[in-house]
């Protein structure tokens, strides 16, 4: 195992067996981006579920391809939130869900497409950077100079697209705070509009598919349950994690479109990785090519 990596567990207070599970997931994606990646900005769609992982194997991934001499810059689908003034008008003017970030309709899609066409290009491309302790954008962002050579673009929804009919609840959030689907059709057409000219942009999309809702759920939980023993010990605010009924709650608002990217991408992911209850990769697969014609 090369020494960054080992620095970078211990940093990260990820287990050592964590190093396998990068080495299976990256190695693998490593070798196909740099196979494909033949023009300036070229995009790599990173989608996966709250708690997969993808964050921490992103910036592993990235190291890789800079040990290859390429340049890299990493975008979050979560930086491109809207402002928290921004999101309160939502609440106000759309559905009072529209003030919990994270759904399709809270992120500046405009400004996404906009730091992608920087960073392919010559010049200095801001990065934007988003506080979730201030639940804002941070003033300033992060200065890149272009052109770069792959774009890692990572978040939970990255690459979906809408559903045929979302007019059924499908948990205890959509059927008491959303009853009548005003909600949850407001996502479903931002997701099929504006979103699907950021999707557009990906080069290569990777699926990291959790197993199932339940253990996105789980995996969700034991996060908290780790932030709440860390703040115990150094004497935090405890109110700063949540409990698991607290988590519960937030993750319904991701529910219905987690079970959609689930159930409808891995056929149509350009690398579908399948993890376990361990985040532990089971299969890595494409799919087949189109037949000829």
């Amino acid at each position: 195992m090369d020494a960054w990596l080992s620095d970078f567990i211990a940093a990260e207070g990820l287990p050592p067996d964590f190093a396998e599970t990068a080495l299976a997931i990256c190695g693998p994606l490593a070798a196909r981006i740099i196979a494909d990646a033949r023009t300036p900005g070229f995009v790599v769609g990173v989608c996966g579920s709250q708690a997969s992982g993808k964050s921490t194997l992103t910036a592993v991934l990235r190291r890789m391809l800079e040990d290859q001499g390429l340049k890299v810059a990493s975008l979050s689908l979560d930086d491109l939130y809207l402002t928290r003034a921004q999101r309160q008008d939502l609440a106000r003017d759309v559905h009072p869900l529209m003030a919990t970030r994270g759904v399709p309709g809270t992120h500046d899609v405009a400004l996404g497409l906009a730091v992608l066409d920087g960073l392919a290009g010559p010049g200095e491309t801001l990065l934007p950077a988003f506080d979730k302790a201030a639940d804002d954008r941070r003033p300033q962002g992060v200065p890149v100079a272009g052109p770069v050579d792959v774009i890692l673009f990572e978040g939970w929804c990255v690459g979906a697209v809408p559903q045929a009919d979302v007019s059924a609840p499908i948990n205890a959030l959509e059927r008491d705070r959303d009853p009548d689907g005003r909600w949850r059709s407001f996502v479903n057409d931002a997701l099929a509009g504006p979103y699907q000219a950021l999707f557009a942009r990906i080069d290569l999309l990777v699926l990291l598919k959790a197993p199932s809702f339940d253990v996105v759920l789980a995996w969700r939980q034991e996060q908290e349950a780790k932030l709440r023993a860390r703040l115990a010990r150094e004497g935090g605010d405890l109110k700063r994690a949540m409990t698991d009924a607290q988590v519960a709650d937030f993750i319904a608002h991701y529910e219905r479109l987690t079970r959609h990217i689930l159930a409808e991408m891995p056929g149509r992911a350009d690398m579908m990785v399948a993890l376990d209850q361990q985040r532990r990769p089971v299969v890595m697969a494409s799919p087949p090519p189109p037949p000829a014609p």
